[in-house]
């Protein structure tokens, strides 16, 4: 009963965090096409920023465990590229430090969040 409790928060954790990172993610899409006219990474950027949340989403009506593992492991990736954009992003002046640290802080705490529900949902 304590291991459900505890993955029902972190479940919780992560439907809020994925949302609210998918907004920082659509309005630095926002300050990337409008003060930089960038659009191709940018662009990319957006789709697996935004997909980390809707495929957390999706895990809610999961069909079977392994339907919510899977799903999970997709919200993973979509975040380990989302982590990859962004320093693309970093390394070529797009993003500066401040804007880059923030960002990357909080995709790595999904990573390890979407790292644990996994790890524990496996067992």
């Amino acid at each position: 009963m304590i291991i459900i409790m505890e993955r029902m928060k972190k479940d919780n954790l992560i439907q809020d965090k994925s949302k609210q990172f998918a907004i920082r993610i659509i309005n630095c899409y926002k300050y990337l096409a409008e003060q930089h006219k960038e659009y191709i990474l940018s662009k990319q950027l957006l789709r697996c920023g935004t997909s980390i949340g809707a495929n957390a989403r999706e895990s809610i009506n999961a069909q079977s465990k392994a339907d919510f593992v899977s799903k999970l492991s997709v919200a993973l990736k979509e975040a380990d590229e989302t982590a990859y954009w962004l320093e693309l992003l970093h390394e070529t002046g797009y993003l500066d430090n401040d804007m880059f640290d923030s960002m990357s802080a909080d995709c790595t705490e999904l990573i390890k969040v979407l790292t644990s529900i996994i790890k524990t949902s496996k067992n």
